[in-house]
């Protein structure tokens, strides 16, 4: 069994196709042979209608590859269906081609099969000529060539006729549109279960340009997020370029995906004759570098490769263990184009409210006006935010909800902007739910399923969400109707958690309850619990249900407050605060809301606690006092406001009267840009230089939102707002800092600066940057989510002094890292500046400075970057400066081992619980 042996060892795939065929010099008769003779169409390149025309060609190369060691063939069918078929006018022939096709191959194989090697055939899908995730109308970016129900049926037609005849595993390959590949999965899975057979799906994927994009436009991050959840043997990459090439996206999947990786490259790049000039020998030396690292599990050639290729990759695959699967994912993994990875640094994932007919007033209007460009504005304002996560709603009677609930999620498909982010589908209407998602190449979220119709259609809905790879929001309701109580939250909760994990086959991490987040002080004593019961079932989900996820529209909570916005943000900003304590780590909220917890008076946060909490009596009448006080101070601020011309935010009076420190500081924690220029003008007439205010008052806002957001008071896309209210000011400053500069003075030094891989978080980064050309270094920076392999090109290239890696999240801890063992093994000795909220001294101590020859340092902030890099530069200084690191940095490792020996052992720890039933 092919399952079985790609565990033992390296398991080699046969070679292209089209290059052999070219071999045999065939004519356009040759194609037609006497069934096409008459057609009035060119068939001269319509490989597949060999398996018809002209088998004994077909079935000759299979031998050839078998003969040089191939373990698998694949079937010549890559456009064995009826879309690609029918340029030639041959749609009905289609399936007859994919069986034939199977057929050839599998006598093929029987004839080389032996007890102690046997041979597989791999049934070749291929993507077809079209796709499912960009227009082809330049004018109309919502328009299709053809439809997911369309692909899928043309899919499950071909796979039937591989099976038919004989294929041991499905291929689907050089995937450039995912969703055309989730309509391939799809159809291979359901075949598979109509027929009774389970074979190997293998999934090989194509990247359009060093970026490591597919042509739709993913990550490869974001595309395995996208296929994480569906019965996959394999994934890899084939086509598009040589080995060399390739080799930073094989270690990316190898790192990440939880199956076996295949790899079947081109014989190098193309010449400008698009020929392939690689040899078989030197590809194999390329091919080796896979194998030796522990890359693959399976080997293959794509374009231009031959059998003699083959023979070459086998001989060395002789010589090597195979990969080593990752287990799967412990934290959820949603993409648009790119990945979201839910872990615990995100804290919580605002969801985007504004894009729902039934809560936006002026979305409903676009929609209903067929105004999309200003439809698509709102969206982009609320990625732009913070938010993580769009929700698209088109639930109104006076709309035909499933048309546009598709023509606006193809429109945000041709929007890079918005689609970087994951979607919610939101509707009330099955139907409209299922077109969403047969729209959506990235991994999205269903808005809603419950037990309110009965566990039958709770168990199909599920059933649909998991054919489309997708996470689910789970409501608190059954047939008794909505979940109020703490005690009914967590009963349906535990009900829903079993069916869908035991019933369904559902991966926890895909499921995101929602307990129901219902108004409170509304007059009624029955609601003043509703709030407190819902972050207490929170807390109880997440203890009990291991794995899931909490969300709630947050909206709901403030209802009874309509009109008064101080106030129902404020009473968000409560509730955000205690229910992501207990857990909650999703929500629909307007991720341009103003007040953060920590901006709350306390005399009001108490009230507005005492209400959320439920804390005493009368805490609903206190909070409406609060409300009526708020209303009258922003009539009257309105009143006064338009008196003098213009309309001004209550908000924007008392904090504008303090010092110019003060409202910097403000200015950036609250993500406000308006007022930047003049105060920042204002501030520049006191501080003697530009580069003093960076480091000044706008270092400490920043430092403050960094102990807010650790601290639970801020959430990220609050943080993101402050990031970019941060580059706007640093924008102003910075013709004031360029004029600061020396004319003809010599460059102190030259700076390489880059986010690392998988990080998108570049605030920091660009204020060093900043720091440094105050300093006269000429800095070159790379951006955000930059791979280690360019970091080391651009190094060499441009013969930089210093390298600075920047990183937020946890993950970016592990990618510098391996950015480090990547510089060592180009052989550079660059000076390494390591900085970012999650780094730290002891890290690169432990971890960073053991694998990188030269000197690797922490910075604590952007202040010290410039003093280090000058010791560096000295040359009688950096001597010194290296030995005192090394001193350093050994003596934090021996406090860490001593520590460490110091722990006990889990089960001593275990034998010294406390007991509190023993007499």
């Amino acid at each position: 069994m092919l399952e079985e042996i790609v565990k033992e060892r390296l398991v080699v795939l046969d070679g292209a196709m089209g290059t052999m065929i070219q071999r045999y010099g065939l004519s356009e008769s040759d194609f037609r042979g006497s069934r096409y003779a008459g057609s009035n169409v060119q068939m001269k390149g319509n490989n597949d209608m060999l398996n018809i025309t002209k088998p004994e060609v077909i079935m000759d190369i299979h031998r050839q590859y078998l003969a040089a060691g191939a373990d698998i063939i694949t079937t010549n069918t890559f456009s064995s269906q009826r879309i690609s078929q029918a340029d030639y006018h041959l749609e009905a022939d289609s399936a007859e081609m994919a069986y034939e096709g199977a057929r050839i191959a599998k006598q093929s194989a029987e004839e080389y099969s032996t007890p102690s090697h046997p041979r597989y055939v791999c049934g070749s899908v291929g993507p077809t000529n079209k796709t499912c995730s960009m227009s082809p109308d330049v004018s109309d970016p919502s328009a299709r060539d053809l439809s997911y129900d369309g692909l899928f049926e043309a899919y499950c037609e071909e796979v039937d006729a591989l099976i038919r005849g004989g294929v041991d595993a499905i291929i689907i390959e050089t995937v450039f549109d995912t969703l055309n590949c989730k309509a391939a999965i799809d159809a291979s899975v359901q075949i598979m279960e109509k027929v009774g057979r389970k074979l190997p799906i293998m999934v090989s994927v194509t990247i359009s340009d060093l970026a490591g994009r597919t042509l739709s436009g993913q990550t490869l991050e974001a595309f395995l997020a996208s296929i994480a959840d569906y019965p996959i043997f394999s994934v890899g990459l084939n086509c598009s370029f040589g080995a060399p090439q390739m080799l930073p996206y094989l270690r990316t999947l190898a790192a990440r995906a939880p199956f076996y990786i295949s790899v079947y490259p081109n014989a190098g790049l193309p010449n400008a004759m698009g020929q392939y000039d690689e040899t078989a020998e030197q590809m194999a030396g390329e091919m080796e570098i896979f194998m030796k690292e522990g890359l693959v599990n399976i080997v293959g050639g794509c374009c231009g490769t031959t059998p003699e290729f083959i023979h070459a990759f086998a001989e060395k695959a002789k010589n090597y263990q195979p990969h080593r699967v990752v287990p799967r994912s412990e934290t959820l993994w949603l993409s648009g184009l790119e990945l979201l990875n839910v872990t615990p640094e995100v804290r919580f994932v605002n969801v985007g409210e504004r894009c729902n007919v039934a809560g936006s007033r002026k979305f409903l209007r676009l929609i209903e006006q067929k105004q999309y460009t200003e439809a698509l504005e709102i969206a982009r304002k609320q990625v732009e935010d913070g938010a993580l996560v769009i929700d698209i709603n088109m639930d109104d009677g006076l709309l035909d909800a499933k048309a546009e609930m598709v023509k606006f999620l193809n429109l945000i498909a041709s929007d890079p902007d918005i689609a970087r982010v994951p979607v919610m589908i939101d509707s009330s209407d099955w139907e409209v739910i299922m077109a969403g998602l047969k729209c959506m190449q990235g991994k999205c979220i269903v808005n809603s399923i419950s037990l309110k119709e009965g566990e039958s259609t709770f168990i199909s809905h599920a059933k649909d969400v998991k054919r489309f790879g997708a996470a689910v929001v789970v409501m608190c309701f059954d047939e008794q109707g909505q979940a109020t109580s703490y005690e009914r939250k967590i009963e349906i909760a535990a009900r829903a958690y079993r069916i869908l994990v035991e019933k369904v086959g559902m991966d926890p991490l895909d499921i995101i309850f929602d307990p129901n987040i219902l108004s409170v002080a509304t007059g009624i004593a029955e609601h003043d619990s509703y709030a407190l019961d819902f972050i207490r079932a929170t807390g109880w989900i997440r203890k009990n249900l291991k794995g899931v996820h909490v969300s709630g529209g947050v909206s709901n909570l403030s209802f009874s407050f309509r009109g008064i916005n101080y106030i129902r943000e404020a009473m968000h900003a409560v509730f955000l605060y205690h229910a992501i304590e207990q857990g909650m780590d999703f929500g629909i909220v307007n991720p341009a809301t103003k007040v953060t917890y920590a901006d709350i008076p306390a005399d009001e946060l108490s009230v507005i606690e005492d209400v959320i909490l439920n804390r005493r009596q009368g805490a609903s009448e206190d909070l409406v006092e609060l409300a009526e006080k708020k209303r009258a101070e922003q009539e009257a601020a309105k009143l006064a406001a338009s008196q003098g011309g213009k309309t001004v935010a209550v908000s924007d009076e008392a904090w504008r009267k303090e010092s110019v420190e003060s409202r910097l500081g403000y200015a950036l924690r609250k993500g406000i840009g308006k007022y930047l220029d003049a105060d920042l003008h204002e501030a520049l007439e006191t501080y003697p230089h530009a580069v003093d205010i960076i480091e000044g008052p706008l270092m400490d806002g920043m430092n403050e939102v960094g102990t807010l957001f650790g601290a639970g008071k801020m959430f990220l896309p609050q943080v993101v707002k402050t990031a970019r209210t941060m580059k706007q000011a640093v924008a102003i400053l910075q013709p004031y800092i360029e004029a600061e500069k020396k004319e003809g003075a010599a460059t102190a030094g030259r700076v390489l600066l880059a986010t690392v891989k998988g990080d998108v978080h570049d605030i920091g980064k660009n204020i060093v940057g900043v720091v440094f050309s105050c300093n006269n270094y000429e800095v070159i920076d790379l951006g955000v989510m930059v791979p280690a392999e360019q970091i080391v090109a651009k190094a060499r290239q441009l013969h930089v002094d210093l390298i600075g890696l920047s990183g937020l999240i946890t993950p970016s801890l592990g990618e510098m890292v391996n950015v480090a063992e990547e510089l060592q093994k180009a052989g550079l000795h660059i000076p390494l500046l390591i900085g970012g909220a999650t780094t730290s001294e002891l890290h690169v101590a432990l971890k960073i400075a053991p694998v990188y020859d030269a000197p690797v340092i922490w910075t604590k902030d952007a202040s010290q970057p410039p003093i280090i890099a000058a010791r560096l530069m000295d040359a009688k200084q950096r001597k010194d400066y290296e030995e005192m690191l090394a001193s350093r940095y050994e003596q934090l490792r021996q406090q860490y081992q001593e520590k460490q020996a110091k722990l006990m052992s889990l089960d001593q720890a275990r034998g010294n619980k406390l007991n509190l039933f023993d007499d």
